[in-house]
């Protein structure tokens, strides 16, 4: 899969000013009651940059995109900035971020099928997002809708367009939520866990339906998953998260080649990677050797009780 250069690298390379920020996030600190999610957390992401935040489940992702949407519960407590475009987001009223979220800023949800209305047809959902942000006809903004579902490869979008959540297939429904996030070409696109639910074909399809996507409109994202392999993929950077806190940050090549922190260390280890030629070879041979011998066999036995 292609992927754009690294822009810090560009920067260096050719003695470029450092842009300023498409997003900056500084001194981020969350809590729920007394229990800290996020500590002291510091990320940028320029224009058209990828940046990948990784880490186990639990360790603050999520909270950190949904305080980018100020969607947070009621209860969090936020402290410190997070400026898009140069403009205080946690200052902002409701009018306000009502205006940018679904058209400056937009998010992909992990499963949509909880993220998507079971009793509105797919098309009306796309089209609701324009006339939320635009002034137009029902008739233009279910055209608008249409042409997202061509953009992100459903077949037959016309027709597509007319279904139902439950009548597609999960590749599908995360097509559906991507074309919403990017009908109204946003300058941000936060994807929350995107391809967990996916089986890993349909899931390498969506990865490289971002990729393009990002490249055709100049895309800024913030890529949030667990795996790391996943991450490598589509990140010019890489943040690697561990208990609400940046442990380590750099590009997706200096991550994966040489971590310099332990955990981070961890992860890389933890990818799961294809056996060796000499293996294959030797499980190939095996099984030409017994060709009947069963490869798991259960057999009937006795009641046994589990220990608490």
């Amino acid at each position: 899969m292609a992927r754009s250069p690294d822009l810090l690298s560009l920067w260096g390379t050719y003695n470029l000013p450092m842009p300023s920020p498409l997003l900056q996030i500084e001194h981020l600190n969350i809590h729920f009651g007394s229990s800290p999610a996020v500590r002291d957390l510091n990320l940028f992401i320029a224009s058209g940059e990828a940046l990948g935040l990784v880490g186990e489940s639990g360790s603050g992702k999520s909270v950190t995109s949904l305080s980018v949407m100020r969607l947070l519960a009621p209860q969090a407590l936020v402290r410190g900035s997070i400026r898009f475009a140069g403009e205080e987001l946690l200052s902002a009223s409701e009018e306000r971020m009502r205006a940018l979220r679904g058209r400056a800023i937009t998010m992909i949800f992990q499963e949509p099928m909880t993220a998507l209305n079971p009793l509105m047809r797919v098309g009306d959902q796309i089209a609701e997002a324009v006339l939320a942000h635009e002034r137009l006809g029902k008739k233009e903004a279910w055209r608008r809708a249409v042409e997202a579902l061509d953009e992100v490869a459903v077949p037959d979008p016309g027709n597509k367009a007319r279904d139902y959540p439950h009548q597609l297939s999960g590749g599908q429904r995360q097509r559906v939520m991507i074309a919403m996030a990017i009908v109204n070409r946003p300058q941000l696109l936060i994807a929350d866990e995107p391809t967990t639910a996916l089986d890993v074909t349909v899931q390498a399809q969506i990865l490289e339906l971002l990729s393009q996507l990002r490249q055709k409109f100049s895309l800024a994202m913030l890529f949030i998953s667990h795996d790391l392999g996943v991450v490598s993929q589509v990140s010019d950077r890489v943040a690697v998260m561990y208990r609400g806190e940046i442990v380590e940050t750099g590009s997706a090549r200096q991550v994966f080649t040489a971590a310099a922190h332990e955990y981070t260390r961890g992860l890389v280890q933890a990818i799961p990677t294809l056996r060796s030629r000499r293996d294959r070879a030797l499980a190939m041979v095996e099984a030409k050797r017994y060709p009947d011998l069963p490869l798991i066999e259960v057999q009937p036995g006795h009641w046994a009780r589990v220990p608490a």
